[in-house]
């Protein structure tokens, strides 16, 4: 493409396809073969994920392992070589591979809003070339769109756009193929003209800080990044045409989309995290686990004590509907899909509130998950080699990005005033 979005590609001669050397050489074709592969995926991540936690090492196998499996394509077009899959696929997928490796299923997830974004925020000619060729050559999505730091100036130059400025996070990193940036025109009033592109991550105008070390979630490349001289034409200015006038903002939907899309994928990242932490619990119980020896009714097995039972019984429930709530607000992601163009204030307003409601109970079930497991598996669970820890520290982390206790304010505000959040970075 001549005058793409973005201007960037693999290195000529690299296959996109190969690298994690898992052996897949075909593609599923249904929804339910999709969410085999993520699961196929999550139990090769979940082997050594402790291991690579700890060594805060960068993901490069494994989003390899997500290519060669054909899950960075799944929304791609299939008459491209993609999945064709719709959301709610997606969204059961982010769950699968969260479930076995949160910090991939974060990659996985931020991945799939990136590369949706230019449907929402790009023109239609846009879309095509984006999708096209980031279908074909498996591209890898990262961001550097962290709205609670100084938006990156724009300035025009020569007839270009060049990007400047600092991001303290910028998901995916270094694994990414390209980068999404948003900056704001210099010159351009206290509104501004927000512009966002999708650049070539390799370049020597992008610097990635390499400082990511947190308590969770240390595999996502979140580290902070500079941007230093970025250059694109305004062809790659997503949603902006040429008019007589100059060059304008006329994107193809209602661009705010963007943000409930992103909190529904944090709600999936999170009750995968809970799934994974019940499931390695329960296997350490029935294995490892041994009976209270000191009370006059006496077990053969830790899976026989009532108290063991009722918890994983109670944990059960709520982590079932923790799910029930993820998969209705996919519902609404679906509806306002099936017409994007046409989507109003009051539709975008109620997905919004029912996904903060599935956020918020995702936090509150995952974070007693994380907790409560060391209930029924006992002391030597504790363990470092053993782990379990890394569910609550992901999930711990990853639920601070932003205050969980708003989202239970918008839902409050809808039940008790009928009132709907307004669109923000956030909401």
């Amino acid at each position: 493409m001549t005058t793409d979005l973005t201007a960037a590609g693999t290195d000529a001669g690299t296959d996109p396809r190969t690298g994690a050397g898992s052996g897949w050489t075909d593609r599923p074709t249904t929804p339910d073969g999709w969410l085999e592969r993520a699961r196929q995926v999550a139990t090769t991540l979940a082997a050594d994920a402790v291991e690579r936690d700890r060594a805060l090492a960068v993901p490069t196998r494994e989003v390899a392992l997500l290519k060669e499996s054909g899950l960075v394509t799944l929304l791609g077009p299939a008459e491209l070589g993609g999945g064709g899959q719709d959301w709610t696929t997606a969204l059961r997928v982010i769950r699968a591979v969260s479930a076995g490796d949160g910090s991939i299923g974060q990659l996985l997830g931020y991945h799939y809003l990136w590369f949706w974004a230019v449907r929402l925020v790009g023109t239609p000619e846009q879309v095509a070339a984006v999708e096209e060729q980031a279908t074909r050559e498996a591209w890898f999505f990262g961001g550097a769109v962290n709205p609670r730091d100084a938006d990156l100036v724009i300035t025009e130059e020569e007839g270009e756009l060049v990007f400047r400025g600092q991001k303290s996070f910028s998901t995916g990193g270094r694994i990414s193929d390209v980068t999404v940036l948003e900056g704001v025109l210099h010159g351009t009033g206290n509104e501004g003209k927000h512009i966002f592109a999708i650049v070539p991550t390799d370049q020597p105008a992008i610097r990635f800080k390499g400082d990511w070390d947190a308590l969770g979630q240390r595999l996502t490349e979140s580290g902070g990044v500079v941007i230093d001289g970025v250059r694109v034409p305004w062809a790659a200015a997503a949603g902006y045409v040429e008019t007589p006038q100059g060059w304008e903002f006329q994107p193809r939907v209602y661009n705010t989309l963007n943000v409930p899309l992103i909190q529904i994928i944090f709600a999936n990242i999170y009750v995968g995290i809970a799934e994974g932490a019940l499931g390695t619990a329960a296997t350490y119980t029935r294995d490892r686990t041994r009976p209270w020896p000191y009370t006059p009714d006496l077990k053969d097995s830790a899976a026989q004590e009532f108290y063991v039972v009722e918890t994983y019984g109670d944990l059960q429930s709520k982590l079932w509907a923790a799910e029930s709530l993820v998969e209705r607000a996919a519902t609404h992601i679906e509806a306002i899909n099936a017409h994007a163009d046409t989507v109003t204030e009051g539709e975008r307003g109620e997905a919004a509130v029912i996904i903060a409601a599935a956020k918020q109970v995702a936090i509150d079930v995952g974070l007693e998950i994380g907790t409560r497991v060391y209930d029924v598996t006992g002391a030597r669970a504790t363990a470092s080699a053993v782990g379990l820890d890394i569910f609550w520290r992901n999930l711990r982390t990853h639920s601070l990005h932003d205050p969980i206790a708003h989202k239970r304010a918008e839902v409050g505000r809808f039940a008790l005033l009928g009132e709907l959040p307004e669109p923000t970075w956030y909401t």
